[in-house]
């Protein structure tokens, strides 16, 4: 197979990287003006401490989002642009457009402004200001942005980073009204601890969907240039009308917040732990394959399949690496192999294969010296063998 030139490829990484800069700041500078405004709004030594009783609810959401990501992770960079474009810029946009549609549309309808305004403009604007960032992460990042979990993982993203500058406007106006007090306790509880999901389980719609186009894509060849759009509203629709139940829930169907909340709130999410489970047991199985492709070929030793393979040969690897003063060199590697196993899959399906491919070959060969250095990186008194490294996944082995 002929590859393409070594410089050519180069330029394309460096072109890609370049937008993923000019992204990022783009969407640091639009936080830096929500910062602003929410300074202007509650004042400085308010944003600070409700800042940090809003970091609480996000601390819950980013640890459950980056366990979901632990098989493929995807580039940091890319999580926090997510991350800041529903802090930032989704909030900006709420901001900038959410007036002009209440006073579009708000008289078409009998509902007072502050009714409309929960269960028709917020769903409708904010989940499609969350799923425009979702959108430019698929365009932007086509060669991370795999399949149903990257995009439940990039969605969970977004609606954190949302979720938190809206907690911190709730938190905030409960301080500023009565300090230290049964309002900012319950709204804490009621935000930060019964619902820390909810706009998770919104926008995770879209990012299923977007999803499920790139890997259509991958395994049916091109969706042309606007094949995805179709995939993108049929995930916009579910976000906007769960977020309508969630916001309309006690205004119009039910009677009490805990019946409300034990019927429509604590089914939904159990319904997307179990959906999220059994994509992550697809995802794993699809790794181990191709894993097992590189096993085949010699480029990994069964050994180390089951190291990166199975979560029981994960743990005990980065137990062994750890124990050794070599948990950098390890993870390095880790990551390349599965890197290398999603790659794998895309070029079996005849996605990009020319590119994919010269990837391939290039992080067969960070493969091999990432090897390398993790045995040159253990401690004398450590294993330093192939042999050894064996013994290390004899327990990985059972979980394949």
């Amino acid at each position: 197979m002929a590859y393409p030139p070594a410089h050519l490829i180069a330029r394309r990484n460096r072109r890609s990287n370049a937008w993923g800069i000019a992204l990022l700041v783009t969407a640091a500078v639009v936080g830096a003006l929500v910062v602003l405004f929410l300074v202007g709004v509650l004042g400085t030594e308010t944003l600070f401490v409700v800042g940090l009783l809003a970091l609480v609810p996000l601390g819950i959401v980013v640890t459950a989002l980056l366990w979901v990501d632990r098989w493929d992770p995807e580039p940091r960079g890319w999580l926090v642009f997510a991350f800041l474009w529903g802090a930032g810029v989704s909030v900006f946009g709420t901001l900038s457009l959410g007036e002009v549609f209440m006073e579009t549309f708000s008289g078409l309808s009998s509902l007072d402004s502050a009714t409309f305004g929960a269960v028709v403009q917020a769903p409708v604007i904010e989940e499609t200001m969350k799923g425009a960032g979702l959108v430019v992460i698929f365009l932007a990042a086509r060669r991370h942005f795999d399949g149903p979990v990257d995009g439940v993982v990039y969605a969970g993203m977004v609606a954190a980073g949302f979720a938190f500058t809206e907690n911190i406007l709730y938190f905030g106006t409960a301080y500023t009204e009565a300090g230290w007090g049964t309002e900012l306790a319950f709204t804490f509880v009621l935000r930060g601890l019964f619902s820390p999901f909810a706009h998770v389980l919104f926008t995770v719609w879209i990012g299923f969907f977007l999803g499920v186009a790139a890997h259509r894509r991958i395994t049916r060849g091109r969706l042309g240039r606007v094949g995805w759009i179709g995939w993108f509203l049929l995930g916009l629709v579910p976000a906007m009308l769960g977020h309508f139940l969630w916001n309309g829930g006690l205004a119009l169907i039910f009677d009490d917040f805990f019946t409300f909340y034990l019927l429509l709130q604590v089914p939904l999410f159990i319904a997307a732990v179990a959906a999220v489970v059994l994509l992550l047991r697809a995802e794993r199985r699809l790794t181990q394959r191709m894993l097992g492709r590189y096993g085949v070929a010699g480029w990994l030793w069964p050994e180390e399949i089951a190291l990166f393979g199975t979560a029981p040969g994960r743990r005990q690897g980065r137990r062994w690496a750890g124990g050794h003063g070599a948990r950098s060199q390890h993870r390095a590697f880790e990551r390349t192999a599965l890197r290398l196993a999603a790659l794998r899959h895309r070029i079996e399906r005849g996605h990009d294969v020319q590119a994919n491919s010269a990837e391939e070959l290039r992080l067969l060969q960070d493969m091999v010296r990432q090897r390398q250095e993790l045995f040159g990186a253990i401690r004398p008194s450590g294993p330093v063998s192939p042999a050894a490294s064996a013994s290390v996944a004899g327990s990985g082995r059972a979980g394949r």
